[in-house]
């Protein structure tokens, strides 16, 4: 089976349109197929046009349960939390009655809540519909950081555990928010659609360097890149 589906577009708004798309078709068969589906998302810039145009969509959103890929460990309050963006640019208009899964709860640290979040999780319907992933000019993918606390943990091929807790090396990719929520490896690959989304030329050839290489600590995204349990999607335009 091939793992890795390369779909590259011309311009990012073919790019969108085509995700769109695909989003459309994956949860609508789900909902008709199991009366619910389970949309997993990430932050971030390059996702956000398709979220804001799902959110028009007229589909049976209160049968679509949204997921975070990460979080950082931060109130909704705060202007860098996923939660907060997912809520104002998917949960809109036709989507505002999607029932949205954080991730960060009440506890003072990620690891003192990753049972609760673990918890939270394994209660959504797997596999998960839906994936989207980003990738950092650093080579992050969901919060597996280059050289990360916990990132060992979060790719362990053996683990069954779907979240993980991670401290980020501080850059200027993390910012000064560096304690993460994540989905584990495993938690990734309980997908029926992994979709990666990527623009501009300097991420494609980050891309195609984490292809070539190996060291999967110090280049993170090559953990999905290179499993061979589900085929990973890759979206790119200029």
């Amino acid at each position: 089976m091939r793992m890795i589906v390369e779909r590259l577009f011309k311009s990012r708004e073919e790019m969108i349109a085509a995700v769109r798309e695909d989003c459309l078709t994956a949860l609508q068969q789900a909902i008709e197929e199991r009366g619910e589906a389970t949309f997993l998302l990430s932050g971030g810039s390059s996702p956000e046009p398709v979220y804001k145009s799902l959110s028009e969509v007229d589909i049976d959103w209160s049968s679509v349960y949204v997921g975070l890929v990460d979080e950082r460990w931060v109130d909704f309050n705060h202007d860098k939390s996923n939660e907060a963006f997912i809520a104002r640019t998917l949960l809109q208009n036709k989507a505002a009655s999607a029932n949205l899964i954080g991730m960060k709860n009440s506890a003072e640290t990620a690891a003192e809540g990753l049972a609760d979040c673990e918890s939270a999780y394994q209660q959504l319907a797997q596999p998960f519909d839906v994936t989207i992933l980003g990738m950092g000019p650093d080579g992050h993918t969901a919060s597996f950081f280059p050289h990360a606390h916990g990132l060992e943990a979060a790719l362990n091929p053996e683990s069954k555990k779907l979240c993980a807790a991670i401290i980020a090396k501080q850059s200027e990719v993390t910012g000064t928010a560096t304690e993460r929520m994540t989905l584990t490896l495993n938690g990734l690959l309980q997908s029926r659609h992994l979709m990666l989304l990527i623009t501009g030329e300097e991420k494609l050839k980050v891309f195609r360097e984490a292809q070539a290489g190996n060291d999967v600590a110090a280049v993170p995204v090559r953990a999905v890149i290179q499993q061979e349990q589900v085929p990973l999607i890759v979206y790119w335009a200029p």
